[in-house]
C-alpha cells in the first residue's frame, strides 16, 4: 500500500488554522464505509470513526479538475481564515492517492480521495436538506429515517408549515457567504454545487455548508442541459455557472428568512420616510 499526498504544505496550513492538524492522522487511520444518502454520485464515501472527517473518491475527470482548482481554493481559504472573508464552503483538508496491491489476486486499487470536514460533527440534526435552488426532480418521499437527506421541494413544503428564521446578523452573514462563494465558484466555471442545511433543534441552530464544489461546466454537462431543456417548462438542475449562481443566490435567500425583532417595524418606517423625502426632493428639482 502507498499513499501520495498532494499540496502537502498548503493543506497543512489549512488544517493548522482550523485546529485539526494534530488529530487528523489518527482519525484517518480508522475509517468505515459510509452511505452519504441523497447523492446520485457513484463515488466511494468513507467516514472516520470519530465522526470528524469524510473522504470521497474522485473519478479521473474530477481529479484533474481539482488539481487545477486547488490554487484558487487555497487563495480563497487564505482570505477566509486570515482576513475574515465570509464563506460557507465545506473545508477540504487533504487530497491523497491511495494504491493498494493484492499479491494474492493481483488486483490493484487506485483511489484519489479528498478529505473534508464533517459539517455535522458533534451534532444531532433532526432534518437535513441538500439544496440547489431548482424545483425540477428535487423531491423525495420522506421516510423519516435518521439522517435522511431531503431536497428543494421538500424544503419548500417544510417552510410553508414551519418557516426557518435566523437573527439579523446570521442572515446577513449567510447572504454574504453565499454571495462570495457563488462568485468564486462561477469564476472557476463550477456549477451543480449544493447548500447543505441541517436543523439542530436541541441547540436551536442551523448548520450550513456548500458541498460538491469541483463539478465544472464541461461538454457533457452542456449536453445534459440541452437535452433536459428541450420541451420542459421548468429549468433543468444543470445550467451554466452564471445562471446557476443567480438561481442559487435567489433560492437560498427565500429558504432562510430574517426573524423580525423589536426594531423591525421602526426600520421599515424609516426606510419608507427616507424614500419619500428623496422622491419629494427630485420633484422639487424638476419644478425648479
Amino acid at each position: 500500500m502507498s499513499c501520495k499526498v498532494f499540496f502537502a504544505e498548503q493543506f497543512d496550513a489549512v488544517r493548522r488554522k482550523c485546529g485539526v492538524s494534530e488529530r487528523i492522522v489518527e482519525s484517518l487511520s480508522r475509517c468505515m464505509k459510509w452511505d452519504s444518502k441523497g447523492g446520485k454520485t457513484k463515488s466511494v464515501f468513507l467516514k472516520t470513526l470519530d465522526d470528524r472527517f469524510v473522504l470521497k473518491s474522485l473519478p479521473p475527470g474530477e481529479t484533474q479538475t481539482f488539481l487545477k482548482f486547488a490554487p484558487a481554493y487555497f487563495q480563497l481559504m487564505s482570505e477566509c481564515l486570515f482576513h475574515d472573508l465570509p464563506s460557507v464552503i465545506a473545508k477540504i483538508l487533504g487530497f491523497f492517492q491511495i494504491v493498494i496491491k493484492n499479491p494474492v489476486t493481483g488486483v490493484d486499487y487506485n483511489w484519489f480521495l479528498i478529505c473534508m470536514e464533517n459539517l455535522f460533527y458533534d451534532r444531532s440534526p433532526t432534518r437535513i436538506f441538500d439544496l440547489k435552488g431548482s424545483m425540477r426532480n428535487r423531491r423525495i418521499q420522506s421516510t423519516g429515517e435518521q439522517n435522511e437527506v431531503l431536497l428543494d421541494e421538500n424544503m419548500v413544503e417544510f417552510i410553508y408549515e414551519s418557516p426557518l428564521f435566523s437573527r439579523e446578523h446570521s442572515k446577513k452573514l449567510l447572504r454574504a457567504s453565499v454571495w462570495n462563494d457563488t462568485l468564486f465558484l462561477s469564476r472557476q466555471n463550477v456549477m451543480d454545487y449544493s447548500l447543505m442545511i441541517a436543523i439542530d433543534e436541541s441547540r436551536k441552530e442551523l448548520v450550513v455548508g456548500i458541498i460538491d464544489v469541483i463539478r465544472t461546466y464541461t461538454w457533457d454537462k452542456k449536453l445534459e442541459f440541452w437535452i433536459k431543456d428541450r420541451g420542459s417548462k421548468t429549468r433543468p438542475t444543470v445550467t451554466s455557472p452564471r445562471d446557476y449562481k443567480s438561481r442559487f443566490r435567489e433560492a437560498m435567500g427565500r429558504y432562510v428568512l430574517q426573524a423580525p425583532n423589536c426594531w423591525h417595524q421602526f426600520h421599515t418606517q424609516q426606510l419608507e420616510t427616507k424614500a419619500l423625502r428623496i422622491e419629494k426632493e427630485k420633484e422639487g428639482e424638476k419644478e425648479g
